[in-house]
């Protein structure tokens, strides 16, 4: 064999080795995929995914569902460049880059950690909005969900502490408690006025830096709602807020008489506040994958999605735009009886 031809043979066996090698490499990626879907109205393992107690409720048909996005990779699982080739050229699927999902100011725990907390401001938000669009009276006080095992406030707050002052001002909601804190700098103290089984007192907490540089105190918020009675969720390893309007909806169903959907299947997504707004999420063309092959025909869509959900819908699936919660009751009753106007999404 010529000198020539060895050294083609030995370069195309080294570019193949590399492309192997860098196949198996892993890329700072996240593949997002189409998650599994839950009927808000259904049961998951024999169990209902909403629970109502100590009020009348109705049994109903058809499907509330609640959509998911799957990723693979993160910071301490990343897809090796083969995995993210697959998603790259799989129309169902996306690939984004890895701080898009997990912020480099943020560890993979504190992300979950997150996650988990949305999922569980989530639910009383839900049931906040549902009670508000049924014009159900409840109260609601700002409280301490977690606190961080390191963090100044350990020890000192606990959670389900009441928050009612921050240095003497009043606090009405989870918003004023994060603007009082990062109103002061690091290092000083902050005075928080709380109601601990029953009792009330005053704490003090030495805030530190958080890493964008504003004083923080190691807490995690959510607004404790007091309800005239008592709702469970439960839907198994989902996080995230974007379940809101979904979980409203199937709420509302079990407490009014009749199908909210008339017996159809309909999936959706959108976050929720108290006051029944719905709010854009992400993942929308995944989540629309996953509606249409649970067997959703409608897609409640919030209208922030819309240009975006029109360019990726599957055929076959009706995209219904969702600004508020009312709006949305609405839209299912105009469906359901024939009558009146249905909001769809538009691309502009």
């Amino acid at each position: 064999m010529s000198r020539r031809a060895i050294t083609l043979l030995v370069a195309g066996f080294l570019v193949l080795a590399l492309g192997i090698a860098g196949a198996w490499l892993d890329v700072p990626y996240v593949v997002l995929s189409p998650g599994p879907t839950e009927n808000t109205i259904g049961e998951v393992d024999k169990k209902p995914v909403i629970s109502i107690q100590d009020r009348q409720t109705y049994p109903t048909t058809g499907a509330l569902s609640l959509v998911t996005v799957s990723y693979q990779g993160g910071p301490r699982a990343r897809p090796d460049l083969l995995t993210a080739l697959r998603g790259w050229v799989d129309p169902t699927s996306a690939v984004v880059p890895e701080e898009s999902i997990f912020p480099r100011t943020q560890t993979a725990e504190e992300v979950e950690q997150e996650n988990t907390a949305e999922m569980t401001s989530s639910q009383d938000n839900a049931t906040a909005a549902a009670l508000t669009e049924l014009k159900i009276d409840y109260s609601m006080v700002p409280a301490v969900l977690s606190v961080e095992k390191t963090a100044p406030a350990a020890g000192v707050l606990k959670p389900s502490d009441e928050i009612r002052t921050v240095d003497g001002k009043p606090i009405t909601s989870v918003d004023q408690v994060s603007a009082g804190v990062k109103a002061r700098k690091p290092g000083d103290e902050i005075v928080f006025g709380v109601t601990r089984d029953g009792r009330q007192l005053d704490v003090t907490v030495k805030s530190i830096a958080s890493k964008q540089g504003t004083a923080m105190v190691g807490i995690v918020m959510h607004a404790k709602y007091k309800f005239p009675f008592k709702v469970s969720i439960s839907v198994g390893d989902v996080g995230g807020p974007s379940a809101g309007m979904m979980f409203a909806l199937g709420i509302i169903d079990k407490l009014t008489p009749g199908a909210l959907t008339g017996g159809k299947s309909v999936a959706g997504t959108g976050t929720i506040t108290p006051d029944g707004k719905v709010g854009g999420i992400g993942g929308i063309a995944q989540k629309m994958v996953g509606a249409k092959d649970s067997g959703a025909t409608i897609f409640l869509t919030p209208a922030d999605n819309c240009a975006e959900a029109v360019k990726a819908a599957p055929d076959g699936l009706r995209l219904v735009k969702a600004e508020t919660l009312h709006g949305a009751v609405q839209a299912l009753d105009a469906i359901r009886s024939g009558k009146g106007v249905v909001p769809s999404c538009s691309a502009g």
